[in-house]
């Protein structure tokens, strides 16, 4: 489906007078990579291939991966920036865990980062697709309080999702 189609008007439920677009409050992504199905959506669950992968930089490391993958099960996710030290850490809960063709889970930054503000808690829906010999993934990430918050998480995303390809399933 093409971008132009998926979009529509969505209306903000904490103040009924003001209209977004779900262009400025969804983020949808979506990669092949070239592995099987099972395998992809282990990455996404499996704490020791989190580590390996989760990250929003190339440089970046993974120091933390807490999975309790279960629907109301908790995760943790941590990213270190090694040149700053930073620590960045996301945590929600498992809504959907329908292995291996979807995981959906909540999504909010700890200690709620000012640039995040308006945005505490989102949602995650990541949909895993048989193609060929490989695996179609379509993230999409909804809740935003804005576009340019959706605009930080696009780049975050990419950057891991590079991550992914590069780290676990680079031939």
């Amino acid at each position: 489906m093409s971008s132009s189609g998926i979009w529509r008007n969505a209306i903000d439920e904490r103040s009924p007078d003001v209209a977004r677009t779900e262009e400025e409050t969804v983020l949808r992504l979506s990669r092949r990579f070239d592995a099987p199905r099972e395998d992809v959506f282990d990455a996404w669950t499996n704490p020791e291939v989190l580590r390996r992968w989760w990250a929003a930089q190339p440089n970046w490391e993974s120091p933390l991966a807490e999975v309790d993958l279960r629907p109301d099960g908790r995760y943790r996710l941590s990213m270190l920036d090694p040149e700053s030290g930073t620590v960045h850490t996301v945590s929600g809960e498992y809504t959907e865990v329908d292995r291996p063709e979807r995981i959906a889970f909540t999504w909010e930054w700890e200690g709620n980062p000012e640039e995040m503000a308006g945005s505490a808690q989102t949602l995650v829906e990541v949909e895993f697709a048989e193609d060929g010999d490989g695996t179609q993934v379509v993230l999409t990430h909804s809740g935003f309080a804005n576009a340019q918050i959706r605009d930080m998480h696009v780049h975050g995303w990419t950057g891991s999702l590079d991550n992914l390809e590069r780290r676990v399933f680079s031939t």
